[in-house]
């Protein structure tokens, strides 16, 4: 299964970036052997749009556009469900599992995502109750996926 993380906005140069890249360089020479490929990170531009549900709206828009037919839509939202790293495994697992052919983990704009997308999406993840900058949920987010790839793989990285 491919998986790509869509994320509004442009990460800069700096240590965060080079963390960031750390993991998701982990988590590609890692997720092969158990059916996962990384893609990449996409960067969408930022929406100018006047109100909040218009960022949205066309944030969305252009998420929408990179997703392929039948692919898992997971999106980060302080309000989605708090899942352990071995859950969050387990939930990768079982979209490769059922078939998936992709799927985009979306890290939404400074307003978060749509109601149309959450309606779509297949699972709706908080990384705490917190407010995290993006640059952080990159780098936790790429820590996360190299957690899961390592428990799906029975390697020792990951410790209960």
């Amino acid at each position: 299964m491919k998986v790509t993380v869509h994320a509004v906005g442009r990460m800069k140069a700096g240590p965060e970036r080079e963390l960031a890249e750390r993991y998701f360089e982990r988590f590609a020479r890692s997720g092969p052997a158990i059916g996962l490929e990384f893609t990449g990170v996409v960067e969408t531009v930022e929406s100018r749009a006047q109100t909040a549900t218009e960022r949205r709206r066309e944030e969305g828009r252009a998420l929408q556009a990179q997703r392929q037919i039948g692919s898992a839509l997971v999106l980060l939202d302080e309000r989605g469900r708090d899942l352990g790293s071995e859950d969050f495994a387990g939930r990768l697992g079982l979209f490769r599992d059922e078939g998936r052919r992709a799927m985009i983990i979306a890290i939404g704009g400074a307003d978060g995502h749509d109601q149309s997308l959450r309606d779509q999406a297949d699972l709706v993840l908080s990384l705490g109750a917190m407010t995290w900058p993006h640059q952080l949920v990159r780098i936790m987010l790429g820590e996360q996926l190299y957690r899961a790839a390592t428990i799906l793989a029975g390697h020792p990285y990951h410790r209960a």
